[in-house]
């Protein structure tokens, strides 16, 4: 992108800004205008939520470049003779490590270690990139969360898990808890940048839709656009929401759980069988998330039939 495009776009952030005046008001950084190279510019993708070691971008370009070529592939399980009692099958060697025990509450143990414990030791995790918009229909906002998933399928259930409390409920949260709509979109390869960048902690009234270049498009039963790129997107509403207090600091709530219905599902009319009832994975593509700012992708795969007593 040149400077000229990026000063445009701006531009346009600006505008949105000033067209939301009484919404500035926050704790979260100022906005600033488009400065080339200035290290506080509102999109930065070297300033992240997560630390980004100094020689990043180095070592991003000295990696090969993403191939979009490659088709799932299936192989056989790592011990396809496997029987009745024949355990791991890696020759005893998992026997023969030791293990760190961890009390995650333990005296002097911040509460980010266990955060950076979680994150990189559940993965891959689904993401959900969950669009809202707020009771007076003015304000949209679209943001990704890795604490996500199906739980159950009649009625088709969803968690997606808040980091904090009900009382400072960031964008997607309160737009919930007022509206009860949301829509869940799954992320794929081919808008994974786009999708990352609405994680930006742009202001209240700032809508990802336009910092990220993803379009909106209709849904059926919700206010929430869905997004038009994304291959699988669900409409909901919200069943329950459930705040968790902090064990460090008692009192203190730092966790929301939705647990959200599914109400329609829009799926790619080119990755869907004629009984509408499986997504092709090779079209699909998902995207997981996996620690720090790593990403995953499923190129690779293994059927293992379930056995039967």
């Amino acid at each position: 992108m040149s400077l000229l495009q990026s000063a445009s776009r701006n531009t346009r952030r600006l505008s949105l800004l000033q067209s939301c005046p009484g919404r500035l008001a926050t704790t979260r950084a100022p906005f600033q205008p488009f400065q080339p190279n200035h290290p506080t510019r509102l999109f930065s993708h070297t300033r992240t939520m997560l630390n980004v070691r100094p020689d990043f971008e180095k070592t991003q370009a000295s990696r090969p470049d993403f191939r979009r070529d490659p088709e799932v592939t299936y192989t056989k399980s790592p011990n396809p003779t496997w029987k009745e009692g024949d355990g791991a099958n890696d020759s005893g060697e998992s026997l023969e490590k030791d293990h760190v025990e961890i009390d995650p509450h333990e005296e002097g143990r911040p509460v980010a270690s266990n955060y950076k414990f979680l994150i990189s030791g559940m993965v891959p995790r689904p993401i959900a990139l969950v669009s809202t918009q707020s009771a007076d229909g003015k304000t949209t906002n679209l943001a990704p969360f890795s604490y996500a998933q199906v739980i159950n399928h009649d009625p088709p259930l969803f968690t997606v898990g808040f980091s904090g409390s009900m009382e400072r409920a960031k964008d997607s949260l309160k737009n919930l808890n007022e509206t009860g709509e949301c829509v869940i979109n799954i992320i794929s390869e081919h808008f994974i940048e786009a999708a990352n960048s609405t994680a930006i902690n742009a202001p209240y009234g700032v809508s990802e839709w336009e910092t990220s270049g993803l379009h909106q498009a209709p849904t059926s039963v919700v206010k929430p656009a869905r997004v038009k790129e994304s291959i699988l997107s669900i409409e909901g509403k919200l069943v329950e929401l459930k705040e968790f207090e902090s064990r460090v600091t008692p009192g203190k709530k730092t966790g929301v759980l939705a647990i959200i219905e599914g109400v329609r599902f829009w799926v790619r009319d080119d990755a869907i069988n004629e009984e509408r009832n499986v997504v092709d994975l090779k079209v699909l593509k998902p995207i997981s998330r996996l620690g720090g700012i790593s990403y995953g992708r499923t190129t690779e795969a293994m059927e293992i039939p379930r056995p039967q007593f």
